[in-house]
């Protein structure tokens, strides 16, 4: 089977500038962090900017750890979000309501502690899996790395995003180790937390893109 182009995340987006760099450069997903536990949280006014100017041009995601159904439900609605990104320790039965309340996808994340974590996944039959770095004490956009190996080990019934102190410097060797779904970025392309570099993510995306098989239409027209 010819493996198709890995598609891109990018995560953290706090500006709607920001979000609208990504939507221009191709982005899959643009995500909002909606937990406010985090350096990178974004503003209610620009979620709902975002909202308002990307919702039909990108998949929209929010950001969660462990917050209530009734939480994500209105953040859902208020934000038109289409993908609900699962940071915290909820579980199967969690997420399946979640969907039911939301109608949008759900990505389950999980720290890629060990082979057991990465196993654990398969217990989510939700619509995408996300391996991130373990860190103890942190959910996320830690700029962390992990052994890609484990992620190898996921089993490819359910599709992959690979996270994870991703780079621009570094995703071509990841996507050639994993070959996921999507990468997702957040502190690998920032400034600051929350303030992207439109430099580096415009290079995220030009060394995702020199991994494309030749043959593959995208990137042949690029």
């Amino acid at each position: 089977m010819r493996r198709m182009t890995t598609r891109i995340k990018i995560c953290g987006c706090a500006r709607a500038e920001d979000a609208k760099q990504a939507a221009d450069l191709g982005a899959w997903a643009v995500g909002m962090v909606l937990w406010p536990g985090s350096p990178r949280a974004c503003p209610p006014e620009a979620a709902e900017e975002i909202a308002a100017r990307l919702r039909r041009r990108v998949e929209l995601a929010g950001v969660f750890v462990n917050a209530t159904l009734d939480e994500v439900a209105l953040a859902a609605d208020r934000y038109s979000l289409s993908i609900l990104q699962l940071h915290g320790d909820e579980g199967p039965a969690y997420c399946r309501e979640a969907a039911r309340r939301t109608g949008a996808k759900v990505m389950k994340a999980l720290p890629a502690r060990d082979a057991a974590a990465v196993r654990d996944l398969e217990r989510f039959h939700t619509d995408v899996h996300l391996l991130d770095a373990h860190v103890p004490g942190l959910r996320g956009g830690t700029g962390e790395n992990f052994d890609w190996e484990l992620a190898r080990r996921h089993s490819g019934r359910t599709p992959l995003v690979l996270s994870g102190g991703l780079t621009p410097e570094n995703v071509g060797e990841a996507v050639a180790a994993v070959e996921p779904f999507a990468v997702d970025v957040a502190s690998g392309v920032e400034a600051s937390p929350g303030v992207k570099d439109p430099a580096r993510v415009e290079a995220f995306f030009a060394a995702v893109a020199a991994t494309a098989p030749a043959s593959d239409p995208e990137r042949a027209s690029a």
